[in-house]
């Protein structure tokens, strides 16, 4: 802790992350002095949260018109709370008020978990906008009025107006608005058994890829559709093949290259996070000696790589209605992909008396 009249900077561990939450929950659990035999990895931490699920909507108010997310939207509070946190959301319209949750949270030696708009991050190229972007405030300097801010996609900690940082945190944009929201996170002094809670997390993804929602397709340019879980992979796969009837010519590129973003670019961590979760099942199965979490590591290795697939034909070359044809054909292979993958994670969620310790 660095500290000076005006200015607090918390001692902070940080490694670049595929993803924001699984990120910065990765660096605050080894801030914490938390792991199972040393600091846990971001895929680790991702598997634990048991945050997979998918969420496909083609909506011709969203620009892009297609909008597409591998997690749920709890990923910052659950798993806290399944290694045995205690955490509670803040959020607020008044700026003051959620500017002094973070400079109290500083002030007392404690990094700040909080939500940003991506598209009012100075140091973020993005402007599209995505409100539920979380970032770590480790530090402020009221003399320079800036803000320490730690961020997945940077390796260094960014230097942020306050002004800045104030406009990230009352966004309005999509999907809702950020209203100052902060995570009070109150760490155990030790972790739970990584066997035990390895089983829920797996339980949990599960749970939510079958327990799934989403209307039938139709077709025309005025068409909204959207589905959750293993119905929004069946809409996708399906629905994929019929862009160049839903999109003008002059959209259809631009609606593929958001294809090839939200697969790989977005801080998915690569493979619409299916690649963070198999890392993270690797690290389970090699910690517990629980061979069915290598099959969930295999299963999402296979998902990981068939989106990254339709990613990468979606963004080649040649004629966009070409790329559509190719991409769609490597995405009818996702639902029985998918379908493996909830079995394994199923299967996997199984009691079974191993026991690990951790610290």
């Amino acid at each position: 802790m660095v500290s000076s009249s005006g200015t607090e900077v918390v001692t902070y561990p940080h490694r670049r992350g595929g993803h924001c939450g699984s990120g910065a929950m990765r660096d605050l659990l080894e801030w914490a002095g938390l792991g199972w035999g040393g600091p846990p990895d971001e895929g680790l931490v991702f598997a634990l949260s048991g945050a997979l699920d998918l969420s496909y909507v083609r909506d011709a108010a969203l620009m892009p018109p297609v909008y597409l997310v591998g997690r749920g939207g709890d990923l910052e509070t659950d798993l806290p709370r399944r290694l045995g946190a205690e955490v509670s959301v803040r959020a607020t319209d008044d700026p003051q008020e959620g500017w002094t949750w973070v400079r109290d949270a500083v002030r007392d030696g404690r990094p700040a978990l909080v939500w940003a708009d991506i598209a009012e991050l100075p140091y973020l190229r993005v402007r599209l906008q995505m409100s539920r972007h979380d970032i770590v405030v480790i530090g402020y300097d009221d003399e320079q009025q800036l803000a320490h801010v730690v961020d997945n996609d940077r390796d260094e900690v960014q230097l942020v107006p306050y002004s800045a940082l104030a406009r990230a945190r009352s966004s309005q944009g999509f999907p809702v608005p950020t209203r100052h929201t902060y995570f009070d996170i109150a760490w155990p002094d030790r972790l739970p058994d990584l066997a035990e809670i390895a089983q829920t997390a797996f339980a949990q993804a599960a749970q939510a890829m079958t327990t799934s929602s989403g209307p039938t397709i139709v077709t025309g340019r005025d068409s909204a559709v959207g589905a959750t879980g293993l119905a929004a992979v069946d809409l996708f796969a399906e629905d994929l093949a019929h862009w160049p009837e839903v999109f003008p010519d002059d959209v259809l590129d631009l609606v593929l290259q958001g294809l090839s973003a939200f697969v790989e670019k977005a801080g998915t961590g690569g493979g619409l996070f299916r690649r963070l979760l198999s890392s993270g099942a690797a690290d389970i199965a090699r910690l517990t000696g629980d061979a069915r979490a290598s099959e969930v590591a295999a299963a999402a290795h296979l998902c990981a790589e068939t989106w990254s697939l339709v990613a990468s034909l979606a963004r080649g070359n040649g004629p966009a209605q070409g790329r559509v044809e190719q991409a769609a054909l490597a995405a009818a292979g996702l639902p029985s992909l998918e379908r493996d993958l909830v079995t394994a994670l199923k299967t996997a969620a199984a009691p079974q008396d191993l026991r690990t310790g951790a610290r």
